[in-house]
């Protein structure tokens, strides 16, 4: 986990490949976060992709300190 604070919008929308950079963990340990509830997420609706927002992302890392 990075050391620093993501710098994101707060609305703005991240697919699991950006959050992953954002948080500096691999996407397996975004996707393993979504599923076990530690990360909440959102689906696009075609294609079906998970989506974060980036207050979830900032959430994340707040509860990580």
């Amino acid at each position: 986990m990075t050391p620093e604070r993501p710098n994101v919008k707060l609305q703005g929308r991240y697919d699991t490949t950006q959050a992953a950079a954002l948080l500096g963990v691999h996407r397996n340990t975004i996707r393993d976060w979504a599923n076990k509830g530690l990360l909440r997420c959102g689906w696009k609706k075609n294609p079906m992709r998970r989506f974060f927002t980036g207050a979830d992302i900032i959430r994340r890392w707040e509860e990580s300190l």
